[in-house]
């Protein structure tokens, strides 16, 4: 198991005075907020996992690193106050080199009810990366070059990023102006529409917009990572069409396993695939679950990543847990309408996906750290060779944004 390589103990917005500059909240723990679940091994495998983790560049496509209220119906507050605490210590005793951070996404209501507005959302990145300042174990990272530099300080690379693209509106100048404030991937559209296209919870995917052909453009003169992950099918499908170059599908499963329209169609997937892109694996609760597993632990997700290894080739395959710290379920359940996924209309699907046991957090990957060691931990125990954990842990993603990113 990785050890920590933190050299001090920095917590977020330290530099400040609680009370009379932010209000205090009781944050939930970074480790151990529910009991380990760890992935058992021989000594062998145990020495296997810990050379690679020390060779191999780590990559999580998508995760939300950052701590939320041990009490999380104070989360709405929480956000609200605008001072969104970072898990320096999580990441620390995490085996990832580089995190791709979504901040707070479809939760981003500080000014608004409905959140995704665009002060708000440069609120929340600025907020963010003043914090990172006063700091030198986390550090932004906006090139390859920085991901690699950092992993060899030691220390862990964050990527700005974008669930959805809803607040630049109709200003492609905007674009622009995320890109330099660091953000360097970002989702067209993020389950509703937009004025780039359709997300997976219209009833009627339209594809992408001309606006949306104009922004995919921009997007690739910036060097922009381009991001379908809640998109509707015909978007992504267009998205993929109209991109020069390869786009991810950072975090999300296999809808011939899991019925929803949450989950991506072996077409879209192969089509990413086809263009060069990668498909990250999601972990968020009441995701990738199947029909073998339907309650959801590292055994359902796992078996969405080999479904998606057998369909479109293990040089395509990643993981972007989606997984966050503290009450995951709870921060779902208080933004039920944001994150509510339909099961698809069975007339239209060869199946609907069963009954399923509500789980209160994902066994084996309840947050950034775990997820860091149960997922190398499984794939040496299931016997894939070191060039394939390489590959999906990490060098998969990085060729991409080498070919992306300027």
């Amino acid at each position: 198991m990785a050890t920590s390589r933190r050299t001090d103990d920095y917590q977020s917005f330290q530099y400040l005075k609680q009370g009379p500059d932010y209000k205090h909240y009781d944050l939930a723990p970074e480790l151990d907020r529910v009991p380990p679940t760890e992935i058992p091994l021989t000594d062998t495998e145990e020495e296997r996992v810990n050379r690679l983790t020390r060779e191999f560049v780590m990559v999580s496509m998508h995760d939300h690193p950052n701590r939320f209220p041990d009490d999380i119906s104070e989360t709405p507050r929480y956000v609200k106050d605008g001072h969104i605490s970072t898990a320096y210590e999580g990441l620390a005793h995490s085996s990832w080199h580089c995190v791709f951070d979504n901040l707070l996404d479809g939760i981003c209501t500080i000014e608004s009810s409905s959140g995704w507005k665009w002060t708000e959302v440069l609120h929340d990145i600025g907020m963010r990366l003043c914090d990172i300042a006063h700091q030198d174990f986390v550090v932004p990272a906006t090139s390859v070059s920085d991901i690699l530099e950092s992993r060899n300080r030691g220390t862990v690379a964050w990527v700005a990023t974008l669930e959805g693209a809803a607040p630049i509106e109709n200003e492609l100048d905007r674009l622009d102006i995320l890109y330099g404030f660091g953000v360097r991937s970002i989702g067209v559209t993020y389950n509703e529409a937009n004025h780039l296209g359709c997300g997976l919870r219209e009833t009627n995917d339209s594809g992408l917009t001309n606006f949306g052909r104009r922004a995919i453009r921009r997007m690739n003169q910036l060097g922009m990572l381009i991001d379908c992950s809640h998109c509707g099918d015909q978007t992504t499908l267009d998205a993929i069409a109209a991109s020069e170059k390869p786009i991810v599908l950072s975090h999300i499963g296999a809808r011939a396993l899991w019925n929803t329209n949450r989950m991506a169609p072996d077409n879209v997937l192969q089509a990413c695939a086809e263009k060069g892109g990668v498909i990250g694996i999601e972990a968020a609760p009441h995701t990738t679950l199947t029909e073998s597993h339907p309650t959801h632990d590292i055994e359902s997700v796992m078996e969405h990543f080999e479904y998606m290894v057998d369909l479109v080739g293990v040089d395509h395959v990643g993981f972007g847990a989606d997984t966050t710290y503290g009450d995951h379920v709870g921060i779902h359940q208080i933004y039920a309408a944001a994150f509510t996924f339909e099961e698809l209309d069975p007339s239209q699907e060869t199946q609907t996906p069963p009954d399923f046991e509500h789980v209160d957090y994902v066994r084996g990957l309840e947050n950034p750290t775990e997820s860091s060691h149960n997922i190398v931990r499984w794939l040496v125990k299931h016997g894939y060779s070191d060039d394939k954990i390489e590959k999906v842990m990490g060098a998969n993603a990085l060729r991409v944004l080498e070919e992306v990113w300027v």
